[in-house]
């Protein structure tokens, strides 16, 4: 995807950035379980679509960063399709 696509796509996910040819969201939950929570059932959904996102968790903050490495580190439908499916989950 180009940057203007990407710009456009990003108008329906509130919160999301791209930055460093990633997509990018920063969580916050009341709690660690919640915030785990979160973590285990995007796990399934990144699984099922054989894409695993980075995640980084402390307590109740929870921040993914999303890029596709089998097309060079660039930011696909792939990427917003999973950003879609965490959205979802929040």
């Amino acid at each position: 995807m180009n940057e203007v696509q990407i710009t456009e796509s990003l108008k329906g996910l509130p919160g999301w950035t791209f930055e460093d040819n990633k997509l990018q969201k920063k969580y916050k939950f009341n709690d660690f379980p919640e915030a785990m929570a979160f973590l285990v059932r995007l796990s399934y959904e990144a699984e099922n679509r054989n894409h695993h996102p980075e995640i980084f968790n402390c307590y109740n903050r929870v921040e993914l960063a999303l890029n596709t490495h089998d097309a060079g580190g660039k930011v696909t439908e792939l990427d917003f399709d999973l950003a879609r499916a965490a959205e979802n989950i929040f």
